[in-house]
């Protein structure tokens, strides 16, 4: 059977273990430094926490080590990674080639989506590399993706949803260019969702002050079949910067449906975790942040993908501004709704565009469709207003937490005088064996005893959910109370021995045999020094100066100005312009593809 793994972000680690709660099979978080979010970084001690709580569903921890290294860094780099491998990170999410040459580093190194993976060729050096799994460029298409599968081997990994970078991942330096902050060392400053003027070539303002460069949120909630069958084992959701709620209803919402293709072809999938995730919330991925969705270029057609009128989450539509009065705390909004169900809270956020901006503001009370709010300026009939928050819905994830637990089938044998053993098997093959001796009296309704010993043997207890296959006592059963038996129960949840990674729950890569480099920012060491690496050609991915963005994305396309598919006459050149700073549009049509440029 094929392990399918639903890989989730966590910007700490209590948005880590309430992924897990909620049914992930993996968690990726950042350790001090070097995890390309700036701002989610954490200590390592608050990993191993994570580590600990995963262990439980067998549910894997990746540390993200994707930034580019600078040649003063390398020995701090494979100090923490160390140490990182010590509190049981699982295998490293790594940009640099050279990270593959720390010998000690045992576990698996996978090669992040900053190596922008997007051809066969490039696929199968990485592979050749050592790196045992691929992420890939969220910009390419499903017949990419079955090229590259069959190119290679190792396991592939494929963004699912979230926020799209408009740039080929790994290879945008439109940050580092405007405000001298790098992406490749997680400081993007998310150029992409600026405004910009379009203006052609004399200077005239084609269109004024719109994110023109950025896009709708990827969403293949509907296409986890076809991946799969492409041959992706690992499906990722995007978001090291998301919070706890948002984290629960879009991890909540994929694992219902890997569960429901697992379910579909069981004797080909199972989810590479375990533990039934039960109860809870009623996923729903349009009440949390977006903008918009898209399936970006995996169908390999063009689509309109931007969200150029509002590069902020917008939410839900939910009607029209039907009038607005004054109130005697502000204002009074009457919504026509989009919809006869809509049902509108207190607290509730509300999205609207005004000419090139996006307003927001927060419903203090709401009764029926009438919105009392504060003043807000461009407020007024015929504005469509959408909910970005659903104070209902939060407070509905808050209140309604799903819990996930192993089921464990429980033996129970008498023998002699009432000396119980209880057998106890986990869902994923961990066995262990509880002795009582029971000095009490001999039960005279046989069939009662056995019942209340079954009933409160077969409850919950930590993350374990017992049941009780068996009962072998060819004697008398002994007269138990339901708080023993409790007790006996909880003993049996402290001897399930943990979870423990063997060598072959763990793939590998080998790395070929190659004659090390003479030189470098990633010398060898003398022996007994502090840094060690094996025999490899040092791959560092070059890094593209010019131009300073590569996208499928089409700003001509977008606007309808496109001659390919459009039939627009042909355009002359074209810029971006932003506070005075000019960037040049390219347009290869033949590859279909954009690139933006200092002008």
């Amino acid at each position: 059977m094929i392990p399918l793994e639903l890989l989730a972000p966590a910007r700490d680690k209590t948005v880590g273990i309430a992924a897990i709660d909620c049914g992930a099979d993996a968690v990726y978080i950042a350790g001090p430094s070097w995890g390309n979010r700036y701002a989610a970084g954490n200590a390592l001690e608050d990993v191993q926490e994570l580590c600990g709580y995963a262990r439980r569903f067998g549910v894997r921890i990746y540390l993200t080590v994707n930034t580019l290294i600078r040649d003063d860094e390398w020995d701090d780099v494979h100090a923490m990674m160390l140490s990182a491998q010590e509190v049981g990170v699982d295998a490293f999410i790594v940009r640099e080639e050279r990270l593959l040459g720390f010998d000690d580093i045992k576990v698996p190194m996978y090669a992040s989506t900053q190596c922008s993976i997007r051809t066969a060729e490039a696929a199968r050096r990485l592979e050749e590399a050592g790196y045992s799994r691929l992420i890939l460029e969220r910009g390419i298409s499903m017949e990419q993706l079955r090229q590259i599968r069959s190119a290679v081997g190792c396991e592939l990994e494929f963004f699912v949803h979230g926020a799209l970078c408009v740039c080929y991942s790994g290879e945008c330096r439109l940050s580092e260019y405007l405000d001298g902050r790098s992406a490749d060392r997680g400081e993007c400053i998310q150029a992409c969702r600026s405004l910009y003027d379009l203006v052609d070539a004399s200077g005239k303002v084609l269109v004024r002050n719109k994110a023109l460069l950025s896009l709708k949120d990827f969403n293949l909630v509907e296409r986890l079949s076809d991946l799969a069958e492409a041959g992706v084992s690992s499906f990722k959701i995007e978001g090291r910067l998301k919070n706890e709620s948002y984290v629960r209803n879009v991890v909540r919402a994929y694992s219902r449906a890997l569960d429901a293709l697992v379910a579909a072809d069981p004797d080909k999938y199972c989810r590479a975790s375990f533990g039934k995730v039960h109860g809870g919330f009623e996923p729903d991925l349009d009440k949390t942040f977006n903008r918009g969705y898209t399936t970006w270029w995996l169908d390999g057609r063009r689509d309109k993908w931007s969200s150029m009128d509002a590069p902020k989450s917008m939410g839900e539509f939910v009607g029209t501004v039907e009038s607005v009065k004054p109130s005697a705390d502000g204002l009074r909004v009457v919504l026509r709704p989009a919809s006869a169900r809509l049902a509108l809270a207190n607290g509730d956020g509300f999205a609207f565009v005004d000419g090139s901006a996006v307003r927001g503001f927060r419903g203090d009370r709401c009764e029926g469709l009438a919105i009392f709010c504060k003043k807000v300026d461009g407020l007024r009939p015929g504005v469509r207003l959408f909910r970005n928050i659903d104070a209902s819905f939060e407070r509905e994830i808050d209140a309604r937490l799903p819990r996930r637990e192993v089921s464990v089938d429980l033996r129970v044998s008498v023998h002699g005088s009432f000396v119980i053993e209880i057998e106890a098997v986990t869902e994923d093959g961990r066995r262990c064996v509880s002795t009582f001796n029971a000095d009490v009296e001999k039960a005279e309704n046989r069939e009662r005893a056995e019942a209340m010993l079954r009933e409160q043997l077969g409850k919950r207890c930590e993350q374990y959910s017992f049941s009780v296959s068996f009962v072998d006592a060819p004697g008398a059963l002994p007269l138990l109370s339901a708080s023993t038996i409790n007790s006996m129960r909880r003993c049996v949840a402290g001897d399930i021995p943990d979870r423990q990674l063997t060598p072959a729950d763990i793939p590998t890569g080998d790395v070929a045999d190659a004659p090390p480099p003479t030189s470098g920012p990633f010398p060898l060491q003398a022996e007994g020094g502090n840094v060690s690496r094996r025999n490899i050609r040092s791959r560092t991915l070059p890094i593209l100066k010019s131009p300073l963005m590569r996208t499928r994305y089409c700003i001509r396309y977008e606007l309808n100005m496109c001659p390919k598919y459009q039939g627009a006459k042909a355009t002359g050149p074209l810029f971006l312009v932003n506070n005075g700073r000019r960037l040049a549009l390219g347009f290869d049509c033949a590859a279909c593809e954009m690139t933006v440029d200092k002008a």
